[in-house]
């Protein structure tokens, strides 16, 4: 395994490129099982995350192909209906193919989850959903067995909480199910936009884009599409908290500030200086970081995806900081290691009461999820010292060149073995 080395203390300057969403690709590239013929899908990082999906297509008898950031994908030769445990069990976003090999085949064996650890990710929403629209499901030996003699049906479609996996499954099964399907309290992600644009290229009838109730009419029939992934919106504040933390001017090309509305106020709050555009955001640090509460929640919400990184941040802030987690009960697990930094942190509950520290300190640190990987690298560059992080397979997940593009804005970062 790798490790990532990292010499704090140095303030970032100049400019990178974000890359395509990972959370975007990842359904992107699993709407291409629903109709034959070629898919091209542009703007596609290459993480582990995208490679598993796509070895997993490859095991169902897809073929495909890149170049550069273009992915190519003909699903015309499916000669397998069973996603293994083997490959499912490092990426939970493989239950996506569950609902486009349902609606297309009428049948599909997919192995239960796996991924990071940060809390029960229960597939009960979808699938009770395709019970409802008709499905025959069989739970054994680790496997959803799902199948139905007559095609899918529309169905009315209520989630406890808005789901993004959930969502995207549902709305690809929905695309050709015989009626009319209505999502109620559907995830408004930016990430469920870019795959509802898609399947409306395809072909498909999808109305309430962006809001919480989706209607779809099924369609006897769909056609290869070509689509752009959105930018990454994780990536981009990422990167903004990191020089929230580290200090510097940074301009971060090819991003989108509309799918941040939530991070953009509340570091605008610290003190930051932020400056949008259309397509790219700037970044400044003043002297001072001024504490902030967070409370993460669904889109257009706080991310959970980005708690960890800001809880970095504010170990370094001018006060005290609570931060909420709603979204996953176990996604705390940073905290042990930004402590061994010399972060001064206290849970209670589903909360975490932050006191700002003037230094972190470099420290061995381990990561244990994708996101928590990200915290440490942003303790990392403020920090002074040499920061080690094992185990970060987890951050190759999410983030494309992370390495080279730091290096870019004149981190001292390198990857070594471990």
């Amino acid at each position: 395994m790798d490790k990532l080395i990292i010499e704090g203390g140095r303030k970032l300057h100049g400019e990178i490129r974000i890359s395509g969403a990972k959370n975007a690709a990842l359904p992107l590239i699993a709407a291409t099982l629903l109709i034959p013929g070629w898919h091209v899908i542009h703007n596609v990082p290459d993480l582990r995350d995208t490679r598993t999906i796509l070895v997993l297509l490859e095991s169902l008898g897809a073929i495909w192909k890149r170049e550069g950031e273009t992915l190519s994908i003909n699903t015309e030769t499916l000669n397998n209906l069973e996603a293994s445990y083997d490959l499912v069990k490092t990426m939970r976003a493989s239950i996506l193919v569950l609902g486009p090999l349902l609606a297309r085949m009428g049948k599909a064996r997919v192995s239960l989850p796996g991924g990071c650890a940060i809390g029960a990710r229960p597939i009960d929403f979808h699938l009770q959903a395709l019970t409802k629209m008709g499905a025959d499901l069989d739970l054994e030996d680790g496997y959803v067995s799902a199948f139905t003699d007559d095609g899918l049906s529309g169905a009315t479609i209520c989630f406890d909480v808005p789901s993004v996996t959930g969502t995207e499954n549902i709305l690809m099964a929905a695309v050709l199910a015989k009626g009319v399907t209505v999502i109620k309290n559907a995830a408004r992600e930016p990430e469920v936009g870019n795959l509802v644009d898609m399947l409306i290229s395809m072909g498909a009838d999808i109305a309430g884009r962006d809001t919480d109730q989706l209607t779809i009419h099924g369609a006897k029939s769909l056609m290869p599409a070509e689509v752009t992934t959105i930018p990454d919106r994780i990536e981009t504040g990422t990167y903004l908290i990191a020089v929230g933390a580290a200090g510097g001017e940074v301009t971060l090309k090819n991003c989108n500030p509309a799918h941040l509305p939530a991070l953009l106020e509340k570091l605008r709050a610290t003190g930051l200086i932020i400056k949008e555009s259309v397509n790219s955001i700037f970044v400044s640090k003043p002297s001072i970081v001024h504490s902030i509460d967070i409370k993460t929640q669904p889109y257009p919400g706080f991310p959970t995806d980005l708690q960890a990184q800001l809880m970095a941040l504010m170990s370094l802030s001018n006060g005290l900081s609570v931060i909420t987690e709603t979204i996953f009960e176990n996604r705390f697990m940073h905290v042990a290691e930004l402590k061994r930094m010399g972060a001064e942190i206290q849970i209670n509950g589903n909360s975490a009461i932050v006191k700002g520290v003037k230094q972190l300190r470099g420290a061995q640190v381990m990561a244990t999820d994708l996101r928590a990987s990200a915290s440490l690298v942003v303790a990392g560059l403020a920090a002074k010292g040499v920061t080690e992080i094992s185990r970060i397979y987890h951050l190759e997940r999410g983030y494309e060149n992370m390495v080279e593009k730091l290096q870019a804005l004149g981190a001292r970062v390198s990857k070594e073995k471990d």
